[in-house]
């Protein structure tokens, strides 16, 4: 069992103490020393060292074990932003510096030799590290050779366990591994993952880490609830058997929960902010203690592990050297399958609000991912002339860092004070533009012509001034997927009639759409780009002639013509000739129909209530009553209709808005909708969903993705491991939604994809909910000091979600194929047309595809990257899960070669690694645990690497490729 106590010392940022607050902290200036310690107890016993775990120190057997862990918690950004906590500004807010912890946590293990400490977050460390002496970094490495200086967790940050997409962490943990491994090599190689202040934690995170090869992890927040019975059964560790397709043990981790978080027990807590009395050890002072405080830590110790030794021993240790000692003791353990959300800690205090907040910065950073694997891809595909050419220095690391830094958990969480939210914005911002320089570059090298690129960056708003001014122009769609795409492009144009051509020359159908809520117009075509490539669209004015006025009238309330109906050859949607809200929707290939009833509503946010004083706030949700209000009973609606759209515009109120869509070809219901700002002149704060109704029997049952990936069945006032007492009927349902979440009936399937991370539940058998804007009033007393109240972009959201109807024995071959066009969807990058030959041996090409044949249906192609000098970094992933699709057997093992698959290098080796790339697979193994299941296999042992590869459902490998580029010029 593991107890907490610290001693004295720091963390920049906060954590959740006992009663619900995230604490205030600071940084000591040196030479006071800046630990915080964990007491970790076991009783020891004999065993043979493992790989990792030789310099841990020496244990007594037959005693109890007290394991002091000091160690700091340093947010990436919370209340301050990061230059701010790591330079020490503004310690009026927050006394906090993170380089002075580091700089007093060096020369502290220095003065001491028996003492350890653990870190964290690379995105400070590699700062600090950078700004140090030789002669300092020389004898940083000693101590991380020694083991006293040990690396937990190892990612740039600690990342959200909710808000995050898969890709985005398996990302920033690779930046940060690779750090630590370029640095220290395998010295500094973390041997635990450590995640000890998001809120709540997911199945699919201790899935990655499984993969990553960490042996165990160690948690600090944990529902009250759940936090007590798994005291009283013993059971605060555990085997977590994080996949349901993944063969044990490939997604097992050992994972421990801290019972007091990261907090001391009371009274034994000498942080700066602490009153706790000073340990006295002069006998002749009346303020004498020692004997006092000695006994009262005994106590605590025998009583977390529930032993009564009179003979303990104290060492100062690790969360790694911990776990191997409780490794060596070879016991057994219980096993859980699901995962720890919701969090709430305590009653009516259910952090599930942070879902949502801040969905602007949740729709920037999904964004961003998009772009930072173009930008890789494209990196990857041309080789150094992406880094250096006619357009300047490209390069990918600035959005990389930047992106890692959103992972955050108070980040991309929507957690932080305002002004910190605006800084992550900014880096996000600033790092696009090395990036687009790179884009640049390899553009004009595959195209084989310079031009003038423009990026526009508001096309989600109908903005974007070259398509809106210039009589031609052309358009680059760039194809991140494995697979060719047929994608609608639509760009804002000034009202005259254009002529389009595609790739060959050959005009396609266009046409010039007015948007109702603008009067602007949209010029649409749909384009065909082949996988891993662009396809190049050029654009004309046609002098002389004005584009036909589609009808966007209000709808007529003449009897014959009550029938709105959108459809193409797949779907088909009704309206309500009344109210003007959906009403059915049919699916013309399988003869499904279901009556779906879509509207808006909005929960009046609790400011506390004789109840309970919690609020509704950044992190909590917590409506003052049950049922949501109807932002309005009906909408006022337009019909636009064309060979190449079909659109029902609804107008709910002055901060509504919707447009349900479908193209042709398309097989699912688009709805774009728009909110904000978000009125709150009746001293009200609102959060608003989008809810679909239907009638569909489902039992309590929904289902929701973990993090972008494996599905997860949810059930409503009900937890798989325990007893729950709901106090909280609304927000005690909700659940992080990162990409998707359906219902069915186990005939019918409604799935509804997502285009941000969201709240959402299933409130009523039949019912979907998603959480899709919120602002509040009042702080919800976690530490933030702020209420949730976004001025500035942030007050209006525009998204989109997509609804698919299917069997639900076949629907995952639409939602996973879908979900993954979403998150990887094409780049559009424009020029006023023209340019100049890149280079006179190669003639221009409009078209173009870095792989010579495309990828199975089941196989993503997760990562291509630059890694080093004739180096890349490739991840392929079996993108569906055991037993998920019946009809196009897309659950099967899929083999596929390598040889000669990209076009544009040749692979001359190839090195598999674990999923953060940090060690090689052949070389890796982790501590084996016994599960009160049963036996556990043992995993097979490494597989030969060839080129040709194959992969279980959900499976992810990972390779170093050493590569030759084709010489074009």
């Amino acid at each position: 069992m593991v107890a907490e106590a610290r001693f004295w010392g720091v963390r920049a940022g906060g954590g959740q103490d006992e009663a619900g607050s995230r604490k205030r902290s600071s940084a000591l200036q040196p030479p006071l020393p800046p630990f915080s310690f964990l007491f970790l107890l076991l009783l020891a016993a004999h065993g043979v060292w493992a790989a990792g775990y030789q310099t841990c120190p020496k244990v007594e057997p037959d005693m109890l074990n007290v394991h002091l862990v000091a160690h700091t918690h340093d947010d990436v950004g919370w209340l301050k932003t990061v230059d701010q906590y790591f330079y020490g500004i503004q310690n009026d807010v927050q006394h906090a510096g993170v380089q002075y912890i580091l700089d007093s946590v060096i020369s502290s293990l220095l003065m001491e030799p028996t003492r350890r400490f653990v870190y964290v977050e690379i995105a400070f460390f590699s700062r600090w590290w950078h700004q140090q002496t030789n002669a300092t970094q020389e004898m940083v490495r000693n101590l991380v050779r020694q083991g006293r200086l040990e690396f937990a967790n190892g990612g740039w940050v600690m990342n959200d366990e909710a808000a995050t997409h898969y890709g985005a962490i398996i990302d920033q943990m690779t930046l940060g591994l690779r750090f630590l491994e370029d640095t220290f090599g395998s010295d500094g190689r973390p041997r635990v993952a450590w995640h000890i202040d998001p809120f709540g934690h997911s199945r699919e995170q201790a899935s990655l880490f499984a993969q990553m090869g960490f042996d165990g992890f160690f948690f600090g927040r944990l529902d009250y609830q759940d936090k007590n019975v798994r005291k009283e059964k013993r059971q605060m560790e555990q085997l977590w058997r994080a996949s349901a397709s993944l063969k044990p043990p490939a997604a097992d981790l050992f994972t421990s929960v801290l019972p007091n978080m990261y907090n001391p027990p009371t009274g034994l807590c000498w942080d700066t902010l602490c009153a706790d009395k000073p340990f006295v050890e002069d006998p002749r002072s009346p303020e004498y203690n020692a004997k006092e405080l000695v006994r009262y830590f005994l106590e605590l110790a025998t009583a977390q592990q529930k032993a009564n030794r009179s003979r303990v021993n104290v060492l100062y240790s690790t969360p790694a050297c911990y776990l191997w000692e409780l490794n060596k003791a070879n016991l057994t353990w219980s096993v859980k399958e699901d995962d720890f959300f919701p969090y709430a800690d305590g009653p009516h205090m259910f952090w599930t609000g942070y879902f949502s907040s801040r969905p602007a910065l949740k729709r920037y950073e999904r964004l961003s991912y998009n772009f930072l694997q173009v930008c890789n891809q494209l990196e990857a595909l041309v080789g150094p002339a992406a880094n250096m050419g006619p357009y300047g220095s490209g390069d990918s690391a600035p959005l990389k860092e930047a992106m890692a830094v959103l992972q955050h958990h108070d980040a991309v969480s929507g957690t932080s004070r305002q002004h910190v939210a605006n800084d992550y914005a900014r880096q996000l911002a600033e790092s696009w533009g090395p990036c687009e320089v790179l884009l640049s570059n390899a553009l004009a090298q595959l195209s084989g012509s310079k031009k003038d690129f423009v990026f526009c960056h508001k096309l989600n708003i109908s903005v974007c001034p070259l398509t809106q001014n210039a009589e031609k122009f052309q358009v680059t769609i760039y194809n991140p997927l494995g697979r060719k795409v047929d994608w609608m492009v639509r760009l804002p144009v000034s009202e005259h009639v254009y002529l389009v051509k595609d790739p060959n020359g050959t005009v396609v159908p266009s046409d010039v759409v007015t948007v109702p809520s603008s009067d602007s117009q949209d010029l649409l075509f749909s384009a065909s780009v082949p996988a891993l490539g662009f396809s190049i669209y050029s654009v004309t004015q046609v002098p002389g002639q004005s584009p036909q006025a589609y009808d966007r009238h209000p709808r007529s309330q003449k009897p014959w013509s009550r029938v709105l109906v959108i459809q193409n050859e797949h779907i088909r949607a009704r309206f309500n000739p009344d109210t003007g809200l959906l009403m059915e929707i049919e699916n013309l290939d399988e003869n499904l129909l279901l009556p779906v009833r879509q509207a808006f509503y909005w929960y009046n946010a609790s400011m506390g209530n004789n109840l309970s004083s919690q609020a509704s706030g950044a992190y909590i949700f917590r409506p003052e009553r049950q049922e949501p209000l109807l932002v309005s009973h009906w909408a006022k609606t337009h019909l636009v209709k064309t060979d190449l759209v079909q659109e029902v515009h609804q107008n709910f109120s002055a901060w509504c808005s919707q447009v349900v869509r479908l193209y042709p070809g398309q097989r699912y219901l688009e709805l774009e909708w728009t909110v904000g700002p978000i009125p709150t002149g009746d001293s009200w704060g609102k959060e608003i969903i989008s809810r679909f109704d239907t009638t569909l029997e489902t039992d309590g049952l929904f289902y929701t993705d973990s993090n972008g990936r494996e599905i997860l069945e949810r059930r409503r006032d009900y937890r798989p491991t325990w007893k729950l007492n709901q106090t909280e009927p609304v927000a005690g349902n909700y659940y992080p939604v990162n990409s998707r979440i359906y219902i069915t009936d186990g005939k019918t399937q409604l799935t509804v994809l997502t285009d941000r991370s969201q709240g959402g539940s299933s409130l009523g058998d039949g019912s979907v909910e998603l959480m899709v804007h919120r602002r509040l009033l009042v702080d919800d007393a976690r530490g933030v000091g702020e209420p949730l109240l976004e001025e500035g972009s942030g007050l209006w959201v525009r998204g989109r979600h997509l609804v698919l109807l299917d069997k639900a024995r076949t629907a995952a071959s639409g939602h996973r194929l879908q979900a993954e066009k979403e998150v990887l969807a094409p780049q559009v990058v424009l020029a006023r047309g023209g340019g100049v030959p890149y280079c006179l041996k190669v003639a221009p090409r409009t078209q173009f595809s870095g792989l010579r044949r495309e990828l199975p249906l089941s196989v993503h192609l997760l990562t291509l990257a630059h890694w080093g000098p004739e180096t890349l970094l490739l991840r392929f992933e079996h993108q569906f899960a055991v037993g998920e699709d019946a009809g196009r057997n897309l659950s099967s093992p899929v083999t596929f070669d390598l040889t000669n698959l990209f076009s544009t290098f040749t692979i001359t080796s190839l090195r598999e690694t674990t999923l953060a790339a940090n060690q090689l697979q052949a070389h890796s193994s982790r501590l084996k645990w016994t599960a009160n299941t049963g036996p556990t296999p043992h995993p097979p042992p490494s597989r030969l690497v060839s080129a040709t590869i194959t992969l279980q459902p959900m499976e992810i490998r990972t390779f170093l490729a050493s590569v030759q580029w084709e010489e074009d010029c």
